[in-house]
C-alpha cells in the first residue's frame, strides 16, 4: 500500500503518489466513465487516495468527466482527496470570444473558478485548491483575497500554488490568513530546476512538501532516441536487479521522492496495468551513490 504524508504542518494528509488526470481524455480507448471508475478503484486498492485535476485540463472538460464518474459511484468521493487548480484561460469552444491565452488570479476569478469546479465535480468542498500559474498582472493581496474568502467559506479546505518561484511563493504566503500548504512544480530527472533555483530548498525551510508534476519528463524519459533518456535507461538497466528488477519509470519516481523536500509525484497513466507497477515505486529507497548515478546519467557528466 502507498504510504501517506502530511503536505505541511497545517495541511492535508495525502497519499505518497497522486493520480493525475491531465491526459485522461487523450486516449479514446480509455476516455469513458467505466474505464475511469476502474482506474479510480484500482488507485484505492493501491492506497493512492489523492486525485489531481485542473480547470483547464482537457480544455475545460476533465472536471466534468470526473464529476460524472463520481456521480455514478458517490461512495468514491469521500475516499479521495481532490486537488484542482485555476487561473489559466485559453481560447476554446466554450469561450470562442477569447483570442489570446492569459492568466487571471484575481479574487473574483478564483472564486468563480472554484465554484465552477465544485459544480462540475459534483462535490461540496475542494480538499486543496491551487493557483495554477502566477498571474503577473494581479497583486498578491488580490490573489490572497480570493483564496482567503474561499477558505473562510469552507468551499476549499486548503490553498496552495503551482509553478511559483520562491519570491512569488513568499509574497503570496505573507498575505494568507492560513499558510499555503504546497507548491506543485515540474520535477524529474529531465527537469531538475527545483534543485538549483531554490524552490525545493524553500519547501524544506517551510516544511511544505511539493507536488511533482511530469515526474517522467512529460514522457520524454521513455523516448530512447533522446540522448539523456538513453543514458538514463542504460544506467537503470545496471541498477534494476538491485532494486527488485525495478523499471525505468519506477526508478525515476524513486529518484524524485528521494529528495529531502519529499516531493509527492503525480502519475498520469491511463493504463490500468501500469498503476500497480508504478505504485511499487513508493517502496524503493535509492542508495545515495545510485541517486547520483542517475543524476550523472541525466546530465551526461560527473558532479562538479
Amino acid at each position: 500500500m502507498t504510504p501517506r504524508l502530511k503536505l505541511s504542518p497545517n495541511g492535508p494528509e495525502f497519499s505518497r503518489l497522486i493520480y493525475g488526470t491531465w491526459r485522461i481524455l487523450d486516449d479514446p480507448a480509455t476516455a469513458n466513465r467505466e474505464d475511469l471508475l476502474r482506474r479510480l478503484r484500482a488507485c484505492l486498492d493501491l492506497g493512492i487516495t489523492t486525485l489531481d485535476t485542473a480547470e483547464i485540463y482537457g480544455l475545460y472538460k476533465v472536471e466534468e468527466f470526473i464529476g460524472q464518474a463520481l456521480q455514478a459511484d458517490p461512495s468514491l468521493r469521500d475516499k479521495f482527496e481532490i486537488v484542482t487548480k485555476a487561473g489559466i484561460y485559453v481560447p476554446c469552444e466554450f469561450h470562442p470570444q477569447r483570442k489570446t491565452a492569459y492568466y487571471n488570479a484575481t479574487a473574483e476569478r478564483l472564486v468563480k473558478s472554484a465554484e465552477k469546479s465544485l459544480r462540475l465535480l459534483g462535490i461540496d468542498r475542494i480538499d486543496l485548491f491551487l493557483v495554477h500559474r502566477p498571474d503577473w498582472l494581479t497583486s498578491a493581496d488580490e490573489t490572497a483575497e480570493g483564496l482567503n474568502r474561499l477558505l473562510r467559506e469552507g468551499k476549499i479546505l486548503h490553498a496552495g500554488v503551482s509553478n511559483y518561484n520562491t519570491h512569488q511563493f513568499e509574497l503570496l504566503n505573507s498575505r494568507m490568513e492560513r499558510p499555503l500548504v504546497t507548491n506543485q512544480i515540474e520535477f524529474s530527472l529531465l527537469h531538475m530546476a527545483p534543485i538549483y533555483d531554490g524552490t525545493a530548498d524553500q519547501c524544506q525551510r517551510l516544511n511544505v512538501r511539493p507536488m511533482a508534476w511530469s515526474p517522467l519528463g512529460q514522457g520524454r524519459l521513455m523516448d530512447k532516441a533522446d540522448p539523456a533518456a538513453a543514458r538514463i535507461h542504460a544506467r537503470c538497466a545496471e541498477l534494476s536487479a538491485k532494486y527488485g528488477h525495478a523499471t525505468v519509470d519506477q526508478l525515476a519516481y524513486a529518484w524524485v521522492m528521494a529528495h529531502p523536500s519529499k516531493p509527492l509525484p503525480i502519475i498520469g497513466t491511463n493504463k490500468l496495468e501500469r498503476l500497480a507497477t508504478t505504485a511499487r515505486a513508493a517502496g524503493i529507497e535509492l542508495e545515495r551513490e545510485d541517486w547520483y548515478a542517475l543524476w550523472e546519467a541525466a546530465q551526461g557528466c560527473q558532479i562538479p
